[in-house]
């Protein structure tokens, strides 16, 4: 063996040395004689947080749905001619149609040649005129300024004011947002600090959106769970969240409350006087407020009305206005728009420290800005068609037409689940989705149990395997020991959502049966 030969050995026993000390395996050779490097990130040397991360709306459900889809399109026999996806509100994606003067504006401003067209109405090229004009280089291929456009971020604050019936809205402290999850995420990342048992606790509904589960994982926060109330259509109750938080401070520092107003995945409408009880209770044990605001439009129930957390506060006098730290959301997703894709948003702050809002300002600027289309649709959103100019009347035609379509479906859903037996769907009282509770047999637990599945994954996962249909088990989203639920999106056309319905209850029926 010559000298270069030896030394070439000794390095690969000193590597394979090195390796097994650091409890590492041993590192095989190639077949030209060099050793490959190891991997710098794997799965034991990533942050251990985002392990911890969970989102069952695109979960593994969602996953095997993707290849059933691939399956049958590539003629592979199923007993169902497609699948039918009705774990997300995604409503575009479900057949809703855009609205017309939207695109047309967004088209405009995307490709301002259009400007000369004499087929666009005059009201949606003033728009995008204005919009252009925001813009740097008067394109929205620009960045904007990191809280967003000025001029939207104005159009945003009348709104507001509008909306609340005149309550004051400064438009600094509104922040243009990629979604309201973007909104959500950099609000909790403000609010995460300490370790142990200071670590920042956050409330949160059960059950809830998994983004807020999700996010709290992502940052190491503690996850505060209160229940909302089932039997009285998941409705929230002071003593509930009295309960949750007195346990909560024996093991961490609760700093925030998080509310989804109307619910997500539950389709209640929180009664003012509720909206108010949870105000004081924040005051009381000085707790920063979230309201995820995103269904405001989507108000389907008689008697339900959608109240702000921000002109209920402003109406409980300046005891509470003037201190309670409240942060709120809106987006360009949900309500009669359904314009996911575009992610528009905003959030607006109240009686937040101006040292922290300098920090959220700077925290913001590390992303530059949110998308400049979905500012630009956020600013149509909250400044639409007027009565008088030329699109007005088509914009209210269509608008009306989505949120009645609906208001429709959602009274379909919880009559046609209601007729199963062993399922009980409260009323969808508003945004887009249906919870109900259904019952499993034993066998059919143990079963899912054996596969280390939830019963309710496996009951969903089942009913996907044999009809097409993607819903999503109410395991991800939290629910009280020993229930089972799934959510269901209320957005597909009317004729399929009836379909979808029959084949649900046809399921649970043989479901039922066959594990009795």
């Amino acid at each position: 063996m010559n000298h270069g030969t030896s030394l070439l050995w000794k390095r690969r026993a000193l590597s394979s040395l090195s390796a097994t000390r650091r409890g590492l395996p041993k590192e095989k050779m190639s077949e030209n004689g060099v050793v490959p490097r190891a991997k710098v990130l794997t799965i034991d040397t990533m942050n251990p947080t985002v392990k911890n991360v969970e989102y069952a709306v695109r979960g593994p459900i969602v996953a095997r749905a993707v290849e059933l889809e691939r399956e049958l399109s590539e003629g592979m026999k199923k007993p169902f001619a497609e699948v039918i996806k009705a774990n997300i509100g995604d409503a575009h994606a479900m057949g809703q149609q855009p609205i017309t003067f939207f695109r047309q504006v967004l088209a405009l401003c995307s490709y301002p040649e259009l400007l000369n067209d004499s087929t666009f109405p005059e009201d949606a090229k003033s728009r995008a005129y204005r919009i252009l004009q925001s813009c740097g280089g008067n394109s929205m291929g620009s960045y904007s300024a990191s809280q967003g456009i000025d001029s939207v971020r104005q159009d945003v604050a009348h709104y507001i004011e509008r909306r609340d019936g005149g309550v004051p809205c400064d438009p600094d402290n509104i922040y243009l947002t990629t979604g309201a999850s973007d909104g959500i995420m950099t609000m909790l990342k403000l609010l995460v600090c300490g370790e142990g048992a200071t670590r920042t606790g956050v409330m949160i509904s059960i059950p809830q959106y998994p983004l807020y589960s999700a996010a709290l994982a992502e940052l190491g926060a503690v996850q505060i769970n209160y229940y909302l109330n089932e039997e009285k259509c998941w409705s929230l109750d002071i003593s509930e969240l009295q309960r949750a938080l007195d346990e909560a401070r024996h093991y961490c520092s609760p700093r925030a409350l998080c509310i989804i107003n109307p619910g997500n995945p539950t389709g209640q409408v929180q009664s003012r006087q509720c909206i108010e009880d949870v105000i004081r209770f924040a005051a009381k044990e000085r707790l920063f407020l979230m309201a995820d605001e995103v269904y405001q439009d989507n108000v389907y129930a008689e008697g339900c009305q959608f109240h702000s957390f921000k002109k209920v506060l402003f109406e409980m006098g300046p005891e509470y206005s003037n201190t309670v730290e409240l942060a709120s959301f809106h987006s360009t997703s949900k309500c009669y728009m359904g314009e996911c894709g575009f992610r528009g948003g905003y959030m607006e702050v109240m009686n937040m420290d101006d040292e922290v809002k300098a920090q959220l300002t700077k925290l913001l600027s590390v992303r530059l800005c949110p998308p400049v289309p979905g500012q630009a649709l956020m600013d149509l959103v909250v400044n639409p068609p007027q009565p008088g100019e030329p699109s007005y009347d088509n914009f209210i035609k269509e608008r009306t037409a989505t949120l009645s379509a609906l208001a429709e479906k959602a009274k379909l859903t919880e009559q046609v689940l209601n007729t199963v037996q062993g399922i009980s769907c409260n009323p969808v009282q508003g945004a887009m989705y249906s919870f109900p509770h259904i019952t499993i047999p034993e066998k059919a637990i143990k079963e899912a149990m054996e596969q280390g599945q939830q019963p309710d994954m496996f009951y969903c996962m089942k009913m996907l395997e044999e009809t097409g249909i993607c819903l999503v088990p109410g395991s991800g989203f939290g629910q009280k020991e020993g229930t089972y639920h799934f959510r269901m999106t209320i957005l597909p056309p009317i004729d399929k959502l009836q379909i979808l319905l029959i084949k649900v209850k046809e399921f649970h029926q043989k479901f039922t049966q066959q594990y009795s």
